[in-house]
């Protein structure tokens, strides 16, 4: 028998595999992209930067991962295919190279109450089974562990068929669940103040009913109580008998005639829930929405204690805790107490559940707890629960595509996240991130810098390379690249105080602390300090407060800068003034819209399960509004052609001559003044960037009347150029008589404030203290906390 010798004849020559290194991209025109071509490394980090709006999601997201997404689709079977979301290719001339893309985004996690950190990452799952292997008394199986899942018991006759014989045969049916009944598994019960409905010393027929759009001779609404029969309409509420308060509150759903029409009649109660509480509070108009505040209280469930779990899910404990213990702990503590379970039985289970705790600590997200609604974590948090599942992965040669991954993360706990995505690359995989602190464009392989501008002025690539080569290059990236906020000479001295005393909420520990007005103030510290809980948690909206939190804009690719401003408001009613028509006309979702397209522009064609079609109306050229509508003019332009122009062009066009419109005038100086002079009106929202809706909503809420504006990170996917606008800002608005108050972790603007405030020194329970109050002087000279050390090292001293 021959022996081979593997050293025999081998080629040193590069194997053809081997070759496809890189991923090739000619010719991308997503959005604004002007007919980029780039050649990404594999295998290699690389960052792509660029103002905001300057085209890098457009490139990373819309362009190369969404191709990559959409070919892994298509290798299903069309039925399948039938099921899932239909993606048209981008544009783009050629895509080479690519590899499965994984992305991990800012998107929020799912706000449904059910949804918490726990069942979002598979952890609370392994926490079900391993309770219900080991759990003292044991009550079932992982479901009767679930807050989920209800426990049902049914029982009948069921038919069965063999051969040409029916067989009836009785069975019995039942699942465990360990859902709190009283709750339904959200941990919390609301109740509805009926002092916020009706004034019960009247009548109905004397307009007892205090909800908003409830009038009196409306038949849908307040006739149906007074003619359905159950109660006397003429009676003041308070003196109904036990049997009329209970018809009128609770009573079933029943038909009624209402002036000669079949109306449904049903209980205050079930209708006032069916008709506010089922819909999105945001999504309220704000008059109802200040109702529903007014009358609906929610309070933690006073049988499961907010753990919306059964009391026999509650009673099996492992070690002295149930799963409801388990779930409160702090991720860090539940890891210590799952690696004290020596347990062979299910050594399997808890060696996959202590490496997703161990992720959690990794990734810097210990101070968090398996029990925390999923819809209360920050933009950034929601990111990393996300990578969470990635970290363990022993997938290779995937291309992962990050947005912004340092969001909420203090300069402390970005060394530990740049750690995680070079760990990523070293498993042979390509990382691609979108990224604008500096801290991280410096690990980079390759940095691809996009503009030179914004929307129109950007979409080209201004530098491919090195970072050394971004740092010596003229781009405004390479130009900003090492700029440093100086600390401020002299500082605003406060015009008073906003007092917390005793502040508790999560792991806050009774803070007291003044916070001073007619300044800018920033309230800082690493990441689960307690930052948000000390200022959302304890100042009230009553004291004149406008906050801008981090929460999406809600939009369909109908609305557009225009609309969610209130800006075609008035530009309508002057429309209609100037040519003696209605102001309806000049809306594309009312009378003026396109019959062909319905206003929206494009006409789309359904293709089943494949990717839809989406083409420019050839009746309206894609202008939204009919032709006669577009005959209508205002100061020489038409309804189209004002939707198309941009923020600065606006401005000058409302701002004199036939077509000024003060009102306007106004609220397109708010948006010049955010930096999104550059920003089409008519461009829908769909295809903002996410710094720019952070800034579209900051100009929003600028006109909001109040003395205190409160700013949850208003640097989220700001360039290091636009901090300096937003830096502006900030000033005027402090100058203008206003007091800031601004949670924030980067450096530049808390070098530029007048007063700090630092949380911490920990996340979790070990932080929910105040470490420093003062100056941003006294900060770098006290080099007391790690705020204070970071600060120190960005200001040079």
């Amino acid at each position: 028998m021959s022996k081979v010798n593997k050293g025999d004849g081998q080629s040193s020559a590069l194997h053809v595999a081997d070759s496809h290194d890189l991923i090739r991209v000619v010719g991308a025109r997503e959005n604004n992209l002007k007919d980029v071509s780039i050649e990404i490394p594999k295998r290699r980090l690389t960052v792509f930067t660029g103002v905001s709006g300057s085209g890098k999601s457009s490139l990373v997201f819309n362009t190369i991962a969404a191709e990559s997404q959409r070919m892994i689709n298509e290798t299903y079977s069309a039925f399948v295919q039938g099921f899932m979301p239909t993606q048209a290719r981008p544009e783009v001339d050629v895509l080479e190279g690519l590899t499965t893309a994984i992305i991990v985004d800012q998107q929020r996690m799912g706000t449904d109450p059910r949804s918490t950190v726990g069942t979002a990452t598979d952890a609370n799952a392994m926490l079900r089974i391993l309770f219900s292997r080991l759990g003292k008394p044991h009550i079932g199986p992982p479901s009767a562990y679930s807050f989920n899942t209800a426990s049902v018991r049914a029982s009948g006759a069921i038919t069965v068929e063999r051969g040409d014989k029916t067989k009836a045969q009785k069975a019995t049916f039942q699942r465990t669940g360990g859902m709190c009944t009283r709750c339904e598994g959200r941990g919390t019960v609301s109740d509805i103040d009926l002092t916020q409905l009706y004034d019960d010393s009247k009548s109905l027929s004397e307009g007892a009913f205090t909800i908003p759009g409830w009038k009196s001779d409306s038949q849908w609404t307040v006739q149906v109580y007074a003619q359905s029969g159950f109660v006397d309409p003429d009676k003041p509420i308070r003196e109904y008998t036990k049997k009329e308060l209970r018809d009128f509150l609770y009573g079933e759903p029943v038909k009624v005639k209402v002036n000669g029409v079949n109306l449904t009649y049903e209980g205050l109660i079930p209708k006032i829930q069916k008709s506010f509480l089922s819909k999105d509070k945001e999504s309220m108009q704000p008059h109802i929405r200040a109702f529903v505040e007014r009358a609906v209280t929610f309070t933690t469930c006073p049988e499961c204690d907010g753990t919306r779990l059964s009391e026999a899910a509650r009673s099996s404990k492992i070690k002295r805790k149930s799963i409801a213990d388990a779930c409160a702990m702090e991720i860090r503590d539940l890891a210590e107490w799952v690696r004290g379970l020596a347990e062979p039985s299910v050594a399997p289970l808890l060696t996959a559940l202590q490496q997703t705790l161990d992720s959690f600590v990794e990734i810097g997200l210990g101070y968090l707890s398996l029990d925390r609604p999923s819809g209360t974590l920050s933009g950034g948090e929601a990111q990393r629960v996300k990578m969470v599942r990635h970290l363990g992965s022993s997938l290779t040669d995937v291309t992962y595509v990050f947005d912004e991954p340092t969001i909420g993360l203090h300069p402390h706990d970005i060394q530990r996240m740049n750690d995680l995505l070079l760990r990523l690359r070293d498993k042979g995989n390509t990382v691609l991130v979108v990224e604008h602190k500096p801290e991280t464009i410096a690990i980079a392989d390759h940095v691809v810098d996009l503009g030179p501008g914004a929307g129109t002025a950007g979409g080209s690539v201004c530098y491919e390379g090195t970072v050394e080569g971004l740092r010596a290059g003229d781009t405004v990236t390479g130009r900003h690249f090492d700029d440093r906020a100086a600390l401020k000479k002299t500082v605003r001295k406060p015009t008073g105080a906003l007092p917390i005393r005793g502040a508790t909420k999560h792991n806050l520990q009774g803070v007291d602390v003044d916070i001073p007005l007619g300044v800018l103030c920033v309230v800082t510290g690493v990441a689960g300090s307690g930052k948000s809980s000390l200022v959302h948690g304890s100042i009230s909206a009553d004291e004149g407060v406008v906050s801008v939190d981090q929460g999406a804009i809600k939009g369909s690719r109908r609305s557009n800068p225009a609309t969610y401003t209130g800006l075609l408001d008035p530009i309508r009613k002057a429309f209609a003034k100037a040519n003696g028509v209605q102001p309806g006309l000049f809306s594309a979702n009312s009378e003026g819209a396109c019959p062909n397209c319905n206003g929206a522009g494009v006409v789309y064609t359904d293709l089943a399960m494949m990717a839809g079609v989406a083409a420019p109306c050839e009746e309206c050229e894609g202008k939204r509004y009919q032709a006669s509508v577009r005959e209508y003019h205002l100061g020489g332009r038409d309804i189209s052609e004002v939707l198309a122009m941009s923020v600065a062009e606006a401005r000058e066009f409302f701002g004199a001559g036939e077509a000024r419109i003060p009102a306007a005038q106004k609220i397109l100086d708010r948006l010049a003044d955010v930096g999104l002079g550059y920003l089409t009106l008519g461009q829908p929202l769909t295809t903002l960037s996410g710094g720019e809706r952070q800034r579209l909503k900051l100009a929003t809420h600028m006109a909001e009347k109040g003395g205190v504006y409160l700013l949850d990170e208003p640097t989220t996917g700001l360039h290091l150029a636009d901090v300096e606008q937003l830096l502006g800002l900030l000033d005027r608005l402090v100058d203008s008589g206003k007091s800031v108050i601004v949670v924030e972790h980067h450096q530049a603007v808390m070098a530029h404030a007048d007063w700090i405030i630092d949380l911490g020194p920990g996340a979790g329970h070990d932080g929910g203290r105040v470490v420093f109050e003062g100056t941003p002087a006294d900060l770098v000279a006290a080099r007391s906390t790690l705020t204070g050390e970071h600060l120190a090292d960005y200001v040079g001293t």
